[in-house]
């Protein structure tokens, strides 16, 4: 599959990839797991300078693998500057601002809040900076966390999900992956469990080749795995049913699985899980996986779900345009998204709910930000109900 990688620099992990395939992205978070610094550190000993946050006066950690120095410099992405806001207290669209028209500033409201309370302790989530001759010793600021967050990282959280995916003995099949800054999405189907959906497909084509859904009526069963390390949001495992004519992804997000990043307070310097602690969480977030695809990649639960959008897919639209104005306005579709939507609504060809459904779903497939993707494709059943409601 096609992979993009948006590296913010030279000397930092990739941090980025779309419609990846597994072992694309196994290979990312291998290499950013070499390169991840986790710090708790007192407001005392962080600074921002020229726009960089400036760590200082953070004891080392000394293992059998060497000394882990975290004190150095940092170059905060948009992430780490919305948590900078938000724990500092500062509006974020008025950091932004200064971000990009007053960097000295920033620099001094970001210090005098630090100031303010000297002794109060955050997470700072790193990339160090590689060593060596000619290159920069700038690292990366991911994300300012509170102290008690506690850490459940991609690759770990992956391992476990598709060991649970594996004892649940369905057989299944990782679609494609997309990692961002702020999260990572895994797609998993299964093509062993498939419904036929011919009420909900009828008229409909594909707004990339064509095709009918009359003629390719199935429906399979599958999930996507979803995790954040920097405070963007809990590990959740969300249904996720994939027509077969198009390709289109619909997330049942009403019965997602979750388990949030929340802990107790941690000591300060460098963050470094005991085995013991990672052990018991990963051995519950397998168990939770194996559960969850259990239900979730069942005929009956498919095969359920599938009534339900049938129940309102049929209804006729007489005014599409105003209704997918409607859908936009009610769940707060940006105008590009929507023009799109209303294209492949007209390209689909069915003139009911159920095709706002489908454009929905199509025109996500199509947009190269991997979060708004998702964040647009979980809002096709809303759309599908809001549609019938205003039709």
């Amino acid at each position: 599959m096609t992979q993009q990688f948006a590296e913010r620099a030279m000397n930092v992990a990739p941090t980025g990839a779309r419609n990846a395939d597994l072992s694309d992205l196994v290979r990312i978070l291998e290499d950013q797991s070499r390169r991840k610094l986790d710090v708790i550190a007192p407001a005392s000993a962080l600074r921002l300078c020229e726009g960089n946050v400036h760590v200082q006066g953070v004891e080392s950690q000394i293992t059998e693998d060497g000394v882990t120095d975290a004190d150095g410099i940092y170059r905060p992405t948009a992430v780490a500057d919305e948590g900078i806001a938000d724990k500092l207290r500062i509006p974020l669209a008025y950091l932004r601002r200064m971000r990009a028209d007053n960097v000295p500033l920033l620099d001094e409201n970001v210090n005098a809040w630090l100031r303010h309370e000297p002794d109060r302790r955050f997470m700072l989530r790193a990339f160090r900076a590689e060593s060596g001759p000619g290159v920069p010793g700038e690292g990366v600021a991911r994300a300012l966390l509170s102290d008690s967050y506690k850490l459940m990282d991609n690759f770990d959280m992956l391992l476990a999900a598709l060991d649970g995916v594996r004892q649940s003995g369905h057989p299944t099949q990782v679609t494609s992956c997309d990692l961002t800054d702020r999260r990572m999405h895994v797609r998993v189907e299964s093509e062993a469990v498939a419904v036929q959906a011919r009420a909900l497909l009828r008229g409909y084509r594909s707004p990339f080749d064509g095709r009918s859904g009359d003629e390719l009526p199935m429906i399979s069963a599958g999930f996507v795995i979803t995790n954040s390390e920097v405070g963007s949001g809990a590990y959740t495992i969300t249904p996720r049913a994939v027509i077969q004519v198009c390709r289109n992804g619909l997330t049942m997000t009403r019965d997602v699985m979750r388990a949030v990043h929340l802990g107790g307070k941690q000591e300060e310097g460098v963050v470094s899980w005991s085995g013991q602690t990672q052990r018991k969480t990963l051995e519950l977030i397998t168990s939770k996986t194996a559960d969850a695809v259990r239900t979730f990649l069942s005929r009956e639960y498919v095969e359920a779900k599938v009534r339900e959008m049938e129940a309102a897919a049929g209804t006729t639209l007489a005014e599409p345009t105003k209704t997918v104005e409607h859908i936009a306005k009610t769940l707060n579709i940006a105008t590009d998204a929507k023009d799109m939507i209303l294209a492949h609504f007209i390209r689909g060809g069915q003139m009911t709910a159920g095709g706002v459904m489908q454009a929905v779903t199509s025109t996500a497939q199509t947009l190269t930000d991997a979060d708004h993707a998702a964040a647009l494709e979980a809002l096709a059943l809303p759309a599908l109900t809001a549609a019938a409601s205003h039709g």
